[in-house]
């Protein structure tokens, strides 16, 4: 997975590049097609110091986001990746639903008799 680090008006520290980069590597086990992840970090106020963390999944055509804010990079990150995983399994229900569904309108195509013909 290609994963892109963004800092918004600030250069942020090695161990919250670290924490970000393996926070979003335990993502890789809930989808395998998972193609580029972006990590956007930034401050809402500069009085209060208020972190935010912002997450872009992009997988197959689809772009996932989460965002979040706390008084930590760290904190906001993890708040974000779970709201990401809860959305991937979501995601992922749905698009197996959608192939149950063609599979059984296949299965009914193939057993249902041409028409014209009846039983």
């Amino acid at each position: 997975m290609e994963i892109r680090i963004t800092a918004r008006r600030f250069k942020p520290q090695k161990d919250i590049r670290d924490h970000a980069l393996a926070s979003i590597r335990k993502l890789d086990k809930f989808c395998d097609r998972t193609a580029r992840g972006d990590i956007i970090l930034s401050f809402e106020h500069t009085v209060n110091s208020v972190m935010c963390a912002e997450i872009n999944l992009h997988i197959d055509g689809t772009v996932l986001t989460a965002k979040d804010s706390s008084e930590d990079f760290k904190k906001s990150i993890d708040l974000a990746i779970a709201k990401l995983e809860r959305r991937l399994s979501k995601h992922k229900t749905k698009l197996r639903m959608k192939n149950k569904t063609k599979l059984r309108r296949v299965k009914e195509d193939s057993i249902s008799p041409p028409d014209g013909e009846e039983e």
